[in-house]
């Protein structure tokens, strides 16, 4: 049965307990430096088994942190950390700082019901300056798979432009620069994790998938103790921008993954309107092959139709 553990729901984090593993920990009051652009993020996260499936602040990135919703090009503004990257007409890449900061509001719930844990949660997007530029209503639940080998996270985020102007997403992409188009949904994974497998419901499969469409995208790798495997199957969902979406994926030098809404082109949002995405990401214990994890992604969509189905009777 899953559970919250009440003492770090009191302070910063919220955790998902299960059989005594901590599944995920979603820390909503961050304490990074600015050129990190804090924000809201899950780490550790753990299959059922314990492995650790997340890293937090890599030394090549430390902006880089678990699962988070990280989007470095907001017209002139950098939501993701590090720093924009500007593409200058002779060549030159120059580095811009200007890292804003998802500010948490407040809970609307917090609680465990029917087996499934669900938050909603209020922020605010505030550039370097302090200008508020986006509302945020964020939605996270977290569920198991019947089998008891997986578990789901599930997340809405529904963005509203509050500038007073239109807003455009993008990415270092749309900015110039090529087969970089991350933006959205980012996952950071444990350094042993690296050259692993990469599935996709459509498409060539590896490394290739940089840049390609699919519905749902896995990636599957071995721990070093104890030669254990991991998989984790992202899923887009059909009404999300741009779906089925891009995929900004990498296996080495390390692994990462990131449906790509505004991978290689950019969405306007005008003053007052509202963006909401839907991500699914399926954490399981073992080495997945293609035919599982659409299985799970079946099972996850049916899931999801249900419980939005049971939302809207009276």
């Amino acid at each position: 049965m899953l559970e919250l553990d009440a003492e770090a729901a009191g302070r910063t984090a919220l955790a998902v307990m299960y059989g005594g593993t901590e599944l995920c920990r979603y820390t909503y009051l961050s304490d990074a430096d600015q050129v990190e652009a804090p924000q809201p993020y899950f780490h550790p996260v753990r299959t059922v088994a314990g492995d650790l499936v997340t890293l937090h602040r890599p030394w090549d990135h430390p902006w880089h942190k678990g699962i988070s919703l990280a989007m470095p090009n907001v017209d002139d503004a950098n939501f993701w950390g590090g720093g924009m990257q500007i593409l200058r007409p002779n060549g030159d890449i120059e580095h811009v700082l200007n890292n804003g900061t998802q500010v948490h509001d407040s809970f609307d719930r917090v609680e465990v019901r029917d087996g499934r844990v669900e938050a909603v949660e209020r922020l605010r997007w505030l550039t370097e300056h302090g200008e508020h530029w986006l509302s945020e209503v964020r939605r996270i639940g977290v569920r198991l798979l019947p089998g008891g080998q997986a578990w789901v996270l599930a997340f809405t985020t529904t963005l509203t432009n509050v500038r007073g102007s239109a807003i455009e997403f993008g990415s270092p992409t749309t900015n110039g620069r090529p087969d970089a188009g991350y933006s959205g949904f980012f996952w950071r994974g444990q350094r042993d994790l690296s050259h692993g497998t990469i599935l996709a419901a459509d498409g060539p499969g590896g490394p290739a998938m940089m840049g390609e469409r699919a519905a749902w995208l896995a990636y599957v790798g071995r721990h070093d103790d104890g030669h254990g495997a991991s998989t984790l199957v992202f899923v887009d969902h059909p009404d999300n921008v741009g779906h089925p979406t891009q995929w900004f994926v990498r296996s080495q030098p390390y692994a990462c993954v990131c449906p790509a809404p505004f991978f290689d082109r950019a969405h306007r949002l005008a003053d007052g309107a509202s963006l909401t995405l839907h991500y699914d990401l399926v954490v399981a214990a073992g080495a997945w092959d293609h035919a599982t994890a659409d299985a799970a992604v079946t099972a996850v969509r049916r899931q999801h139709r249900e419980e939005t189905s049971d939302a809207r009777v009276p």
